[in-house]
Order: structure tokens, then C-alpha cells, then sequence
């Protein structure tokens, strides 16, 4: 009795580390979806996801959290780093309403807005710029408190769909 219930406790052990680990693969699989590896990313889109209007300019809070960045536009209910969708023409004012807040964003050679390139900006400095090419675009959102030492800024990376 005792070897069946020494050998029942070691199979446990023995198995407990495949059934965790197989738990975080099929969690990975599940979170790395991106939608712009989708055949027509515009899909996507929803009245519920969509940000701003030809004549409504969309605001993006890019701030500094916890253990990262976090960028969410102006949307009832939007979570940071969420996909979000504008239409082309669209005013998009990048701005941080965090307290001494520095940001970056970059769509690195292929940018949605004009004028093209980083959008660099802050708490005191608003950057407003237009959605001109229609597509889906990854951006990477980086921010920092202001006079901060190493390890406090934080770095995430968002999807943006431009829908004509």
C-alpha cells in the first residue's frame, strides 16, 4: 500500500508541471492574435471600438501605469491598449493627462498620420495630428515621469486601424 501511494504521489508531481505549462501555451496562443494579421483587420471595427469622427477629433491618453504604458483613446468604456479604430481624416490629439508625464509614440516607417513620424509630446504638450492612410498600423506607446531614473518609464505596443 505504501509503493502505490508513493508511486500515485510522484506521477502527481510528474504531471503537475505538464498540465501548467500546456495552461500557459494555449494562454500565449490565445493573447497573440493580433488584427493586423487578419485577412481584412476592418472587420473589426465597431461603432463600440471606433474613435473620433471627420468632424469629432479623438483624444489618446498615453500615460504611465503600475509596471508599463497605456494608451486609450476617447471612447466610453476603453480599456488601455485595446485595439481602436478611426476613420481617415480624423483629428487625433495624442496628449498625457497623467502629472509630469513625457510620451512617445512611434508607428515606426509607416505612419497613418500627417505629419508622419514620432509623436513626441506630454503633460503641458498636446501633439495633434490627422489620420490620412487607411490600413491597420502596430505603435509602440513608451511614457516616463519627468526627472525620472532608470526604471521608471514604462513601454507598451498598441493596434491602430485607419478605415477609410
Amino acid at each position: 500500500m505504501t509503493l502505490n501511494r508513493s508511486f500515485a504521489f510522484r506521477r502527481t508531481w510528474l504531471l503537475l508541471p505538464l498540465v501548467v505549462l500546456s495552461g500557459f501555451a494555449s494562454a500565449q496562443s490565445k493573447s497573440s492574435k493580433y488584427a493586423c494579421s487578419e485577412a481584412n483587420p476592418a472587420q473589426m471595427c465597431t461603432a463600440a471600438n471606433t474613435c473620433g469622427s471627420a468632424s469629432t477629433p479623438c483624444a489618446v491618453d498615453v500615460k504611465r501605469t503600475s509596471n508599463a504604458a497605456s494608451s486609450t483613446p476617447s471612447i466610453p468604456n476603453a480599456k488601455g491598449n485595446s485595439l481602436f479604430c478611426i476613420k481617415a481624416g480624423t483629428t487625433v490629439e495624442w496628449k498625457s493627462t497623467g502629472r509630469d508625464i513625457g510620451f512617445v509614440v512611434d508607428f515606426g516607417p509607416t505612419s497613418p498620420f500627417d505629419p508622419s513620424g514620432a509623436i513626441i509630446g506630454g503633460t503641458d504638450r498636446a501633439i495633434t495630428v490627422v489620420a490620412k492612410r487607411p490600413g491597420c498600423f502596430k505603435y509602440s506607446a513608451g511614457a516616463c515621469m519627468s526627472g525620472a531614473i532608470y526604471g521608471m518609464c514604462g513601454q507598451a505596443n498598441v493596434q491602430l486601424i485607419v478605415i477609410p
